[in-house]
């Protein structure tokens, strides 16, 4: 096994190769595709194995897949989707041990177990759509099956059944040769707003896994060492006095001008942050007619940078920005720091594991998924690459500006993550191609292939102990001495905008009867 692993390492070309892919990685996608490195490793013999397994149940794959981009819904809403995961793990032999997990409506946990004192893995599905990107599968802007309202333009319908998907196949290998362990998949509930995983973390779920994988669509199929920022994410609600603009405004004190003077000296502050720090923010409330003297107003921001250490530091100089303004202005103000997450955590052995399984996948695109994805292209006004089928080469240590809540999972358990294409070259995430070919067979492929790779991963994480310390060694290595602390402010019990009918609105703030609470 250790010889193996010593394949696993990039070579010197391999990395090299990485750095320079990385210059446009994600998000700021490359634009042509990246020849496979010739000095890749043998394909693990596994490979075939889930390959197999996989084929198998393919068609409930592509139901999962297909039900759930036919039915969007916003976070916190998915009540249809994550029943269509649940009614799938049932059917597959799977317990719904915990449904509203973590206080959320919508997150659910399901396992299968055989044997004793077998490893664990888990897998992450999401299913959560967005806002104002439904879409047809034609390579144009055209309204979907419900409209135009909601869709997935992240692509969470292949992203939860290449999740699901995988633990049926992993199931299957392992009860066909009698392998000990538990699987474990969580139904990741509103990913896009405050993340269900957070919650989750918080309460514990994820710290007797031995390892969890995930994966995301994406315009490539790459893996690596990337790094996610941490994040925190405030309302700044000012309140005033209100008073006639034009008769007697020195009885007023604005609240926008509190806000307005918050934004000013969040400005003041980027000539002295660090260069992975982001500061971003919106106005979400000023006041309703010029000749008022706004008594309220507000400030959503949020808070990027490498690790909870750096984000927590720029929290508490704007949360001076934010006192000090309404000093200046004579208004009062609310600080509502909401939510939170941390930093992606890589790990080397998962990585490599991963880069290897997905090495050994033949990535196929048909002439008319070529055709439909420069189509997209073209009506994009991008170039017209078309579709990636190869698999980059193992990208070095990045860290980016975006975020994830897997992050928080990340610090709680040995956690793999990668990419696979689900849409053209040069389209980014949160546009309509990407709901476009989620929903033909462009999606159904990449559905495939990602629970390809996480069967494969994960028969060799339950078979293999060299492989399942490994991992636990790089995870304690670069935790150090860190303890997770969540980001979720005391006494936040679950996200808000949970939808009224799935909460019982008696003054006691319980749950429904049948949602039972990890």
């Amino acid at each position: 096994m250790r010889n193996y692993l010593a394949s696993l390492h990039p070579s010197r070309r391999t990395v090299l190769m990485g750095s320079l892919a990385t210059a446009a990685l994600w998000p700021l996608y490359p634009t042509k595709g990246f020849a496979q490195s010739a000095e890749a490793g043998p394909d693990p013999e596994s490979a075939a194995k889930a390959k197999g397994a996989v084929e198998s149940f393919g068609e409930v794959i592509l139901r999962i897949s297909r039900q759930v981009w036919e039915n969007p819904e916003l976070s916190l809403h998915e009540e249809v989707s994550s029943e269509i995961h649940i009614r799938e793990l049932e059917a597959a032999g799977f317990e719904i041990t915990s449904r509203g997990t973590s206080n959320i409506p919508t997150a659910f946990i399901a396992e299968w177990s055989q044997g004793e004192n077998g490893p664990k893995v888990g897998f992450l599905p999401e299913y959560d759509a967005l806002p104002a990107l439904g879409n047809s599968a034609e390579p144009r802007q055209e309204a979907g099956p419900t409209g135009v309202e909601v869709g997935h333009g992240c692509g969470h319908n292949m992203l939860g059944a290449g999740c699901t998907g995988a633990a049926f196949a992993l199931r299957k290998l392992m009860m066909d040769e009698q392998i000990p362990g538990t699987i474990r998949v969580y139904g990741c509930a509103a990913e896009e707003t405050e993340g269900a995983k957070v919650y989750m973390a918080r309460d514990g779920l994820f710290n007797d896994l031995d390892a969890c994988l995930a994966w995301h669509p994406a315009p490539l199929n790459a893996t690596g060492l990337l790094r996610t920022a941490a994040a925190n994410i405030m309302r700044i609600r000012y309140t005033g006095r209100t008073a006639h603009a034009g008769v007697d405004p020195w009885e007023g004190r604005s609240a926008l001008k509190g806000a307005e003077l918050f934004g000013t000296g969040i400005q003041f502050m980027r000539e002295h942050i660090k260069t992975t720090t982001r500061l971003h923010y919106v106005y979400t409330d000023g006041g309703g007619a010029a000749n008022v003297i706004p008594d309220a107003a507000e400030v959503l921001i949020m808070i990027r940078d490498q690790d909870r250490a750096e984000v927590n530091d720029v929290t508490e100089w704007v949360r001076d920005v934010a006192n000090g303004s309404a000093m200046s202005t004579q208004t009062e103000v609310e600080i509502d720091h909401f939510f939170g997450l941390h930093d992606l955590l890589p790990n080397d052995t998962l990585v490599k594991l991963l880069h290897a399984h997905m090495s050994a996948l033949t990535i196929e695109w048909s002439g008319q998924e070529q055709e439909f994805a420069k189509a997209c292209q073209r009506e994009m006004k991008l170039p017209e690459d078309g579709l990636m089928s190869t698999v980059m080469p193992m990208l070095p240590e990045i860290t980016t500006g975006g975020g994830t809540d897997v992050g928080d999972v990340s610090y709680n358990a040995p956690t793999g993550l990668f990419a696979i294409a689900t849409m053209p070259l040069g389209v980014g995430l949160h546009t309509w191609p990407v709901t476009a070919c989620g929903g033909m067979s462009i999606g159904d492929k990449a559905s495939i292939y990602s629970a390809t790779v996480m069967a494969g991963v994960g028969y060799d994480i339950m078979t293999n102990a060299e492989l399942r310390e490994a991992a636990r060694a790089d995870f304690v290595r670069r935790k150090g001495d860190q303890v997770y602390v969540s980001p979720l402010p005391e006494g936040k019990l679950r996200p808000e905008g949970i939808p009224p009918h799935l909460l019982i609105r008696n003054g006691s703030d319980e749950f429904p009867a049948g949602y039972r609470q990890s």
